[in-house]
């Protein structure tokens, strides 16, 4: 099996081709190939082939990397792979080849001009000319020399090499780690307080933020898995505690449900002031909607649905809230403003109670991470000295503080409860206040353009009258 990847590169081209020339890494040079050029002289023909069509400026070179499962080929094998994707991919092209054997996977590279030396063309690559050619051409000779392919169709995610080759090894990842931590301590909690602070003893530190985010004690940066799979969110993590985890992972639920609050019906009344104004503009947005876009989401058409939605959004918080003028917004504002600085007194106190007992929450959080290296230090395996120092300390933090473990766990996990809730509240608010903020800035501009479109409509008609 070999991964694919293709970079444009703008930098000089005598930097990429002493990289994957490196002696050092290609057994002296024994591990390479040229086409269409001669070795020594690449970079000066590549510049010459620039030069003779008058497209020096650009991209200069790309560079395509080819990585093998290990112990799946030899570093030959590679080679003359990547020869013949160069003689079918690249013709016209001068290459550069050279198989690096100086990790434990095999990886072939492949410099080419960007300008092709017979057309004159330059070399253009995106998301479709990867896959259905650089891509399908790599496959298709792995499959000719016995090697295994990723399978299209398959369900797959991407990931970063290191973690795919861990994967391929057995192995396990951080992520794969932090995945089964996460479900067996949704599996565990009874609310999400609870789970943060199974989180905690499991030896995670938590980020509390728009997105949560998680790592091990000593990582540098946080992986935020609600990315790649809802059910980690905040939202999804509330719907699995209450008993919905197997319907989720089975796909007969979604993890987060956006659901639009019930309202009764009621006859629409008159609309006055900004409601009057966002349902005129709604109504002449509508209209320019009527056109005939092409079948495929163009970024004009992605960019216009995506205000439309917007104001739709501003329209149901003027309705939700009976808003009709500014007065009515600026005090709408007001009172957000303060909802929010007194939910953000009461996260400081909460952070300040928090910040009181870290001591002994850090303990027990502890005292439960590192109780199986205690048991490995104890059955006489070295290099665990650290972390049975480490545990010995918690535990006699806590003997020592006169609170029973289990009344300090269940108030750890109430305070993160709290936490958390406090945290969703301050999303809500802040989201309101943003939308205040955009319905006043957005006020003048939409009379202006709301103007300028039925000036055009008038125009139009007289036209047509003619």
């Amino acid at each position: 099996m070999a991964i694919t990847k293709s970079l444009a590169r703008k930098g000089r081209l005598d930097v990429g081709i002493n990289y994957v020339l490196n002696g050092d890494k290609t057994q002296e040079r024994v591990l390479t190939a040229h086409l269409n050029c001669d070795p020594g002289r690449e970079r000066r023909q590549m510049l010459d082939t620039k030069r003779a069509y008058g497209k020096e400026n650009g991209v200069m070179y790309y560079h395509i990397i080819q990585s093998f499962k290990p112990g799946e080929v030899t570093p030959e094998q590679a080679l003359e792979i990547a020869k013949a994707f160069a003689e079918e991919h690249l013709p016209g092209y001068e290459t550069v080849i050279a198989v690096h054997v100086d990790r434990q996977h095999i990886h072939a590279h492949l410099i080419f001009n960007s300008v092709n030396a017979d057309t004159g063309e330059k070399y253009h690559s995106n998301a479709r000319s990867y896959y259905q050619q650089i891509r399908a051409t790599s496959d298709r000779l792995c499959r000719e020399y016995g090697l295994s392919v990723i399978m299209e169709g398959s369900d797959r995610k991407a990931v970063s090499y290191i973690e795919w080759l861990r994967q391929s090894k057995g192995q396990p990842t951080f992520r794969t780690m932090l995945e089964a931590d996460l479900r067996t301590a949704i599996e565990d909690a009874n609310d999400l307080g609870h789970f943060f602070l199974l989180m905690e003893h499991k030896g995670w530190e938590i980020s509390h933020g728009n997105r949560l985010g998680f790592r091990l004690r000593g990582q540098e940066r946080f992986m935020i898995p609600g990315r790649k799979n809802p059910l980690f969110t905040e939202e999804g993590i509330r719907a699995a505690i209450q008993g919905n985890l197997s319907a989720i992972e089975s796909g007969q639920r979604p993890a987060v449900i956006y659901r639009p609050s019930y309202h009764p019906y009621k006859k629409h009344p008159k609309y006055t002031g900004i409601m009057a104004l966002y349902v005129h503009y709604l109504y002449v947005l509508g209209k320019i909607g009527q056109r005939q876009y092409p079948p495929r989401m163009t970024p004009q058409l992605r960019r216009e649905v995506m205000k439309s939605e917007r104001y739709r959004e501003q329209f149901n918080f003027l309705r939700e809230n009976n808003i009709a003028t500014q007065a009515d917004m600026t005090a709408i504002q007001a009172r957000t403003e303060n909802a929010l600085a007194n939910l953000m007194k009461q996260r400081t106190i909460l952070n300040v109670q928090k910040k009181k007992r870290r001591k002994l929450y850090t303990a027990l959080a502890d005292v439960s991470a590192l109780a199986p290296a205690k048991t490995l230090y104890e059955d006489g395996l070295s290099g665990m000295e650290a972390e049975y120092t480490r545990y010995m300390e918690a535990v006699a933090v806590l003997d020592g503080c006169g609170i029973p473990r289990e009344r300090l766990m269940a108030e750890k996990a109430g305070i993160y409860e709290q936490v958390a809730e406090v945290n969703r509240q301050i999303r809500a608010e802040r989201k309101k206040l943003a939308l205040c903020r955009d319905i006043l800035d957005r006020l003048p501009q939409m009379e202006h353009d709301i103007n300028k479109i039925e000036e055009r409509e008038v125009i139009r008609d007289e036209h047509r009258r003619r």
